[in-house]
């Protein structure tokens, strides 16, 4: 079936019949506007994403269940970056005209699965044509009790580094892709990665966090965004990096610096954060009640720099710094 035969309402009426009521929805698809409420005492947390066709994903690498999954977790992300609760979803959709609605109803599923995993709603959006390919934009909003937010901005001199999981598997994916796998551990990291929301809720319901942002475009990329907030450096101990069985085996077959992937290689999704210095174990056992290992990789420095460093102290230099959307 093509979108010219059942019309932008027509779509919009098959995704609306796949939504279930939500908490604080009072009016949700239907109207011109949604009508939403937070609970007494909180703040609203607003992020968005885009996701463009060529650019963040490729047809011929996901299928569109997992496409709609990823295409909302990178937003449940941001908000667990935050220490918040994801509520509320906008999507957006510039839709070739020849996209079968198949994949548009397969891609909702995968939508409306991640939501329903963590709590969210979707509550309305737009579709339009598009003449370049596919464009998915979902705004989602969150929240938190105002003292427990976690912004980038917390870090000071002295606090220790950590990041949640494990990273560059994601990275690891994208290459494998790009050589023809479909299948395996970092490739379903890519394509179907999970945000860290009972990761991100403990720190901010314990107070451990000063500091805190999800791995996106890559742990050095995303340190610098702490560290540019917080007016600080910091020292990484690339020893510590925390390396999934897998990633360690195959990186090396693609990559001619493993390392390097790993630190600057996006997309996955771990939450990297700060906390005081001494509180090691504690960390590790909140976030073990979440279900994800925590590790610390480096500290917090005065300064501006950033050191990465091997076991006998001489410095590494990184290949490049994560993925800039424009660069050259």
């Amino acid at each position: 079936m093509r979108l010219g035969e059942i019309g932008e309402f027509g779509l919009i009426g098959r995704i609306a019949g796949k939504v279930a009521a939500g908490a604080g929805v009072r009016l949700g698809i239907g109207d011109d506007a949604a009508v939403t409420e937070t609970e007494a005492g909180r703040l609203l947390l607003s992020t968005a994403d885009m996701l463009v066709e060529g650019i963040h994903f490729d047809l011929s690498f996901t299928d569109p269940f997992r496409l709609g999954r990823k295409s909302l977790a990178v937003n449940v992300s941001d908000i667990a970056a935050m220490g918040g609760h994801p509520r509320h979803a906008l999507l957006c959709l510039a839709i070739p005209a020849d996209l079968p609605v198949e994949f548009l109803d397969r891609f909702a599923d995968g939508v409306i699965s991640l939501a329903e995993e963590f709590g969210v709603t979707l509550i309305g959006g737009d579709t339009c044509r598009s003449s370049s390919g596919l464009v998915i934009s979902i705004t989602l909003h969150g929240e938190q009790i105002p003292a427990r937010i976690i912004p980038r901005s917390g870090a000071r001199p002295g606090d220790d580094l950590f990041v949640t999981g494990t990273v560059g598997d994601s990275a690891l994916g994208l290459e494998l892709l790009r050589r023809g796998e479909r299948s395996g551990h970092a490739v379903e990291r890519h394509l179907n990665p999970t945000p860290r929301v009972s990761a991100g809720l403990s720190l901010a319901e314990s107070g451990m966090a000063s500091a805190m942002i999800d791995v996106s475009d890559g742990v050095l990329a995303d340190l610098g965004h702490i560290l540019t907030g917080s007016g600080v450096g910091a020292r990484i101990d690339a020893s510590l990096i925390p390396l999934s069985p897998y990633f360690s085996q195959r990186a090396p077959d693609v990559a001619p610096a493993p390392l390097s992937l790993a630190l600057t290689g996006g997309e996955d999704y771990e939450l990297l954060f700060t906390a005081a210095p001494g509180r090691t174990a504690q960390v590790e056992t909140l976030l073990a009640a979440s279900g994800v290992t925590a590790t610390r990789i480096g500290a917090i420095v005065a300064g501006s720099d950033v050191t990465v460093t091997a076991a006998d102290g001489s410095l590494i230099p990184p290949e490049r710094r994560g993925f800039n959307h424009f660069a050259p």
